[in-house]
């Protein structure tokens, strides 16, 4: 996928993805800490941070953070929800050229963005800005399918209806997890998440994905269309679910 695609295919979905998207676990800390000697004293560069809401652990831990984020609408809203930590410094920069200085920050994260990147590029990218001894960490809240009607029925309307959906859901993304690392070794962490949405919080959830038909689309009426006639078929009490692991992978690169 071009570069600019990938940066640019968020932008007519920023207020949607950061009302309706999900957080990730505080758990994650607590992992490394005990993995990676993660203290309040380490700099991090959270690459494609977006509206920052992985961004926001960091900084509640006490963390210096350098957000980069090539997409310029994404890092205003994730500057604005951000606006109460000083330690943020915000800067429009790329996973393949950061900005940043040599050997500067301990840890690079990336929350959901690491698919976008050029592999290679990142990966000496961050080879650069990380001190001796740093680690990288790799995340994404990955959407199971399987587990309830409802979630069957779901990924069914994302296949029929999605414009590129098989080819970036991350289920399949992960898989560059080996080749990024390689020929250094990571481990693997998961943790259970959810999330429960009524009628228009569903709605707000689907159309903040980069896969989805926006107005003016072919598919985007009748997606909505199926959407309502789903959750009226398979909601409780007005609710339907989301159910997610978080995935962290997290390493050294030689």
């Amino acid at each position: 996928m071009p570069a600019s695609d990938a940066t640019t295919r968020f932008s007519s979905r920023v207020d949607n993805y950061v009302r309706y998207r999900p957080g990730y676990p505080s758990e994650i800390l607590d992992l490394l800490r005990d993995k990676c000697g993660l203290t309040p004293s380490a700099h991090i560069a959270d690459v494609g941070f977006g509206t920052g809401l992985f961004t926001r652990l960091l900084l509640e831990n006490g963390n210096s953070v350098a957000g980069i984020e090539p997409n310029a609408e994404m890092r205003q809203v994730g500057e604005t929800f951000l606006a109460n930590f000083p330690r943020l410094r915000a800067i429009q920069g790329t996973a393949e050229a950061t900005t940043l200085t040599d050997h500067s920050v301990d840890f690079v994260t990336a929350a959901q963005a690491a698919h976008w990147f050029d592999r290679m590029g990142a990966r000496r990218e961050f080879q650069r800005i990380l001190k001796p001894g740093g680690w990288v960490v790799l995340l994404w809240n990955e959407r199971i399918t399987h587990s309830t009607p409802f979630l069957v029925a779901y990924e069914k309307l994302l296949l029929q209806y999605g414009t590129d959906y098989a080819e970036v859901r991350h289920e399949r993304t992960t898989e560059i997890i080996g080749e990024f690392f390689t020929p250094s070794s990571y481990e693997v962490a998961t943790f259970p998440m959810r999330q429960t949405f009524d009628l228009p919080a569903l709605e707000g959830r689907v159309f903040s994905s980069s896969y989805t038909p926006q107005p003016g689309d072919a598919n985007y009426e009748p997606l909505r269309h199926e959407l309502d006639e789903l959750f009226r078929r398979c909601h409780t009490d007005g609710q339907v679910a989301f159910e997610y692991w978080t995935r962290v992978f997290f390493g050294r690169l030689s």
